[in-house]
């Protein structure tokens, strides 16, 4: 496929994901997207992308410091070298919020320490009460196919608790909540050398027990992945399964859990 080809699937793809969110000037061709009131990312498409070159950025970001601007350039380079010519803007999206929404919470943090010792107590017990999730996630690479996008997440569980608080995890982002199916499956080797698995459809008839099958016969535990799916209103057949197999195996790649 050209790269003219790639780009319109790729825009058609974003905007059934973002919807509203994704704008673009008539006038210029710049698209844009709000990721919030204070930070908005503008992208120009050249010719070479993404076969040969990656699309123009501008960040409008007024409360970003230096450091944290050339951090959102490298992360957006890597993951361009990653992909190897593939579409990366989905990526590139997701990525920038991963790291406004850290800065965010330790901005968060920073106000907390102003705060009377009294307000402090009241803080930190919200912090017990919303104990904050601390295992390692790994989210794969994306997966385009007319217009569906697919994506893998995996984490290190050791128990059932784990299993819930990274559905959570997962859930509290928007995006990923908001997916069509969000397909799961676990493997724990508990003390006792006795496997505990379990898998989770979502909608999705037989996917689950195709990632079961996978983390079987690679012989893993003590892992667990969720593929979501966003549809894009055009049925892949069969090929929707072959997506989301080839999805989380790219996870565990990804995450190290194979070679």
């Amino acid at each position: 496929m050209d790269n003219i080809s790639q780009q319109l699937d790729e825009i058609e793809v974003l905007k059934s994901i973002f919807e509203e969110q994704w704008e673009i000037d008539t006038e210029t061709g710049i698209y844009s997207i709000e990721i919030t009131k204070d930070v908005k990312l503008f992208i120009t498409l050249n010719s070479g992308y993404p076969s040969s070159a990656p699309p123009t950025y501008d960040l409008l970001a007024p409360n970003l410091n230096n450091n944290q601007k050339e951090l959102i350039k490298n992360e957006f380079q890597s993951i361009y070298e990653e992909e190897c010519g593939n579409p990366i803007l989905f990526q590139w999206i997701e990525k920038l919020k991963e790291i406004i929404s850290l800065n965010e919470n330790a901005a968060d943090l920073t106000t907390a320490s102003t705060l009377e010792s009294s307000e402090i107590v009241t803080s930190e017990d919200k912090l017990k009460e919303n104990k904050p999730f601390l295992l390692p996630v790994t989210h794969g690479s994306t997966i385009i196919d007319r217009k569906s996008v697919f994506q893998g997440h995996a984490c290190t569980v050791r128990d059932e608790n784990d299993v819930k608080d990274f559905m959570s995890y997962l859930m509290d982002n928007k995006k990923i909540a908001q997916a069509t199916h969000n397909i799961s499956a676990y493997r724990i080797l508990l003390p006792n050398s006795i496997i505990l698995q379990d898998c989770n459809d979502d909608g999705e008839a037989h996917a689950s027990s195709r990632i079961l099958h996978l983390l079987q016969i690679l012989k893993l535990s003590n892992v667990m992945v969720v593929v979501s799916r966003w549809y894009g209103g055009i049925h892949l057949g069969p090929d929707r399964f072959k997506h989301i197999n080839n999805a989380a195996r790219q996870v565990l790649v990804q995450g190290g859990y194979i070679n």
